[in-house]
């Protein structure tokens, strides 16, 4: 067992003070396409019913106009947030006629980058440049990569833990140093053992063959066809955070530390404000419309796609970096998540208390700044799980050296008991460890994963990936249509919020008096 982490649970135990532990803040963000009854993407603009894009708190859409993004609050109880995820479903459903939510991270049928409608957000300056920055990642990326759906997960310590903890380290500074200095220990073992993350949850083994399409073009690629219309990698667990997806090339050189706050911000800086040759003969503005915000390595911080990143909640017209800046790490966001078809709200409990124990024992464990050749052995170990972690002879580098996949990750689960032992103790039952225990069953058998359970579907069904997506899609869609209570109070509150949030979009609209050259400028001073 890690000797810092022996040393700090100990501690806690000592002093009595194990509930310091539970009660962290847990909210969801999960995205999903609206597809048509014949699994295209709907090109129906976002429905009035739920509200403004750029206002409503609960609903939004990420890139697409198409692409669906329901935001939970943070909560303290994890099943106050699944309640409310089911609730904005719920909701969503019941406002969106006949199109259907697609089930899968990898989207269904898509022909070529035109048929992936970009969101607009209004005639407002910070409409339209959400609008611009996402015609830029089109541009940049595809827009096919940008049809991908996913499941944040946030999380911040309880606030009764920082002064608890602070003492019992002997600290006598700053409290929010200590806070900072935390989460970015977090962050850095988050990167190194995070791809243990995509074993356990990761549900893209397969991808619909039209994704890869350029045209008539196939792009190239060593993976395999799996049923007609289907391709597959065979230990694949997560294609979505794989080279397919989001970790492509495009973004391959773009190096964010995470070794200290400052270090991260001034990342960040520097690739929000330096050009980028290939970007730049994209061009900015062309013909009087703007192609992308700017030519930069990265447009704005958020294009930077990382497994976590640090956050605080920024205030109108501030930047995520001036954020940080401003008061320091409030929780982090993982983003490593696949959209679980195999559940109807793309996430489930089980899944979520593994994760608030790990991103715990991230904290609490030793955590040495990540220098150039481990940060490519977290490359490498990422990109090898994503399409290969199913293998039973897959070994990863850990510190220099080769490691099996399963012999490493029950070491993680068994360094994980521990503080699931203390968390259990304060709650009075054993949630946290039967949680651990589900995951350490799919360590011991690989054909438990989702990945696995998918491919097996895939096979006895003879499915494409289409057509197994499509009836989860189809499934869910009568799940939440015989569970939906008008009467839950929830409905009207989503229903106030999508009514005052055109309210309040108009309202940003009325207000803009200054124009959109003029804003960028004043946003990036």
């Amino acid at each position: 067992m890690n000797n810092l982490l022996h040393t700090r649970l100990g501690r806690i135990i000592d002093s009595e003070n194990q509930s310091i532990l539970i009660g962290g803040l847990k909210g969801i963000e999960k995205e999903s396409l609206r597809i048509t009854t014949d699994g295209r993407i709907a090109h129906t603009p976002h429905p009035d019913e739920l509200g403004s894009a750029l206002t409503n708190r609960f609903i939004t859409t990420d890139y697409s106009e198409a692409l669906l993004e329901f935001v939970t609050p943070a909560f303290t109880h994890l099943w106050e947030t699944l309640q409310c995820l089911c609730d904005i479903h719920n909701f969503v459903y019941d406002n969106i006629g006949d199109e259907l939510l697609w089930a899968t991270s990898m989207p269904c049928v898509v022909a070529g980058d035109d048929d992936v409608p970009i969101a607009h957000y209004g005639q407002s300056n910070v409409g339209k440049m959400k609008t611009v920055y996402r015609r830029g990642l089109g541009y940049r990326y595809s827009r096919k990569m940008q049809a991908i759906s996913g499941v944040h997960f946030n999380y911040s310590m309880p606030e009764a833990f920082w002064p608890v903890y602070a003492g019992l380290e002997g600290y006598t500074g700053d409290i929010r140093s200590i806070i900072d200095d935390s989460y970015f220990a977090l962050l850095r073992n988050f990167r190194r053992f995070g791809w243990i993350v995509l074993y356990l949850f990761g549900a893209s083994p397969a991808i619909c063959k039209s994704f890869l399409l350029n045209g008539d073009e196939e792009a190239e690629t060593d993976l395999d066809e799996l049923t007609p219309g289907t391709v597959y990698s065979p230990y694949a667990t997560s294609l979505r955070m794989s080279d397919i997806g989001y970790k492509n090339k495009s973004q391959s050189s773009v190096n964010i530390s995470v070794n200290s706050i400052d270090e991260y911000i001034s990342d960040l800086m520097h690739a929000i404000s330096t050009p980028n040759p290939a970007y730049k003969s994209i061009g900015v503005r062309v013909d009087g419309r703007y192609r992308q915000i700017n030519a930069n390595i990265l447009q704005i911080e958020n294009e930077y796609y990382g497994f976590i990143r640090p956050k605080r909640v920024a205030r109108s017209g501030e930047r995520p970096t001036r954020a940080l800046q401003r008061s320091g790490v409030e929780y982090v966001e993982v983003r490593a998540l696949d959209v679980s078809p195999i559940d109807p709200i793309g996430v489930n409990q089980n899944q979520l208390r593994f994760l608030e124990v790990f991103l715990i024992w991230c904290l609490l464990r030793e955590s040495p700044p990540i220098n150039e050749a481990e940060q490519s052995e977290v490359d490498h170990n990422q990109a090898e799980v994503a399409r290969h972690g199913r293998d039973p002879d897959l070994a990863l580098y850990c510190f220099g050296e080769r490691r099996s996949l399963r012999e490493w990750a029950t070491e993680i689960i068994s360094e994980m008991q521990k503080v699931c032992a203390v968390m259990d103790q304060a709650m009075g039952d054993s949630r946290f460890s039967d949680s651990l225990t589900i995951q350490k069953a799919s360590i011991d058998d690989a054909a438990l994963t989702p990945s696995a359970r998918i491919l097996e579907d895939l096979r006895s069904t003879g499915d494409s990936f289409y057509a197994f997506a499509m009836r989860m899609s189809q499934d869910y869609k009568q799940y939440f249509e015989d569970i939906a209570d008008v009467d839950d109070p929830r409905m009207e509150q989503l229903k106030q919020e999508a009514r005052s949030s055109l309210d309040m979009q108009r309202e940003i609209e009325a207000n803009d008096s200054i124009s959109f050259e003029t804003y960028l400028e004043q946003y990036f001073a």
